[in-house]
């Protein structure tokens, strides 16, 4: 049966409740798109915090959802069995712990579930708005946590940024094969929100590359935590240099993971623990040329390439930021959560 928004329903026939908080930034207008057009799930509600009565495909002309924004009150979430919200971290706590508390299943999009951690989480963020939930939230990448997910309520969604690079190092860390590791990451203007200011600029940033924030990035305890669950005793995570750096595209990501490996690998040996590890998994692709960000343009994929050299072992990962990075990534959570197909809508 086709449901009112012209989509196919779900294999039972029914499809699953769903509502967007935050559409008027990127990841969050993406979300409410994937979700639209998705064969099991209906849309009822879009929500934020600006641009209330207007329609998003007046916003976004690109993804044509024509439902009014909305103010992200209670009676949004009545309607709902399910919710992506897509906040800036400290907004987003509370409104996720209010639809946690009405029995939705929630994917949150900011860094507000994504720390395992308080202590952390409050250095590099602030006040957390509903540290109760910590403990039950289970972090979002389907490749690492994947069972975990089938069973979780609440779902933190990853930084793209640690998205890429934990793809890119799970097989070594996994195997307990890494000393140090320096991460050159490379993100187009997006992955600073619609609000990004003079730095993100087309004056700022285009004939011009440029790193920021080199020495404490928010995004580098994240990898680490996550990095050391992964090693069975000690990822060498500590000795992590994190590097991000602006470049003038509007979506895509590029990482280059130079690992130094407990012992020496020949390139048939990294090529074997890399299919081992991949050659199953519906996003994620082993190549063997250096990946480009226009490779996985607007889809959910992720291109990894490892490649022995010299005295480090070289791991290259593309995604696109706002897709596997962000709102494609909620997506495949999602799916997982209410029991669907892992690539439905994707």
């Amino acid at each position: 049966a086709d449901t009112a928004q012209g989509i196919a329903a779900g294999p039972d026939g029914a499809t699953v409740r769903v509502m967007v908080a935050g559409v008027t930034g990127y990841t969050g207008a993406l979300s409410a798109w994937l979700v639209w057009r998705h064969p099991g799930l209906e849309l009822v509600r879009i929500t934020g915090r600006s641009e209330q009565g207007r329609r998003l495909s007046d916003i976004y002309p690109r993804y044509e959802v024509p439902l009014e924004i909305t103010d992200p009150g209670i009676e949004a979430f009545e309607e709902a069995e399910a919710g992506i919200v897509a906040y800036p971290h400290g907004a987003s706590a509370p409104v996720v712990a209010e639809m946690r508390g009405m029995g939705l299943s929630v994917v949150d999009l900011s860094a507000d579930f994504r720390l395992g951690d308080l202590a952390t989480y409050e250095r590099y963020y602030g006040p957390h708005g509903a540290p109760e939930l910590l403990d039950g939230a289970v972090y979002g990448l389907p490749e690492l946590s994947r069972e975990q997910i089938r069973k979780a309520g609440l779902v933190a969604g990853p930084g793209c940024y640690p998205t890429a690079a934990l793809l890119a190092l799970a097989p070594l860390a996994e195997e307990g094969l890494i000393e140090d590791v320096v991460i050159d990451a490379k993100s187009g203007v997006s992955g600073a929100g619609r609000n990004g200011g003079e730095a993100t600029s087309f004056v700022g940033v285009t004939e011009n590359v440029t790193p920021y924030k080199p020495a404490d990035h928010r995004h580098r305890p994240e990898i680490i935590e996550k990095l050391d669950r992964l090693a069975p005793s000690g990822s060498g995570a500590d000795h992590l240099t994190f590097v991000p750096h602006l470049v003038p595209v509007d979506q895509g990501e590029l990482v280059s993971c130079y690992v130094r490996t407990s012992g020496d690998l020949e390139q048939a040996e990294l090529d074997r623990l890399y299919s081992a590890r991949y050659d199953d998994e519906p996003f994620v692709n082993v190549v063997s040329s250096p990946p480009g960000m226009r490779d996985v343009r607007s889809t959910n994929r992720c291109h990894i390439q490892p490649v022995t050299g010299n005295d480090r072992v070289v791991v290259f990962a593309t995604i696109d930021n706002l897709w596997k990075g962000s709102a494609g990534q909620a997506i495949q959570s999602l799916n997982l959560m209410l029991d669907m197909e892992e690539t439905a809508g994707l």
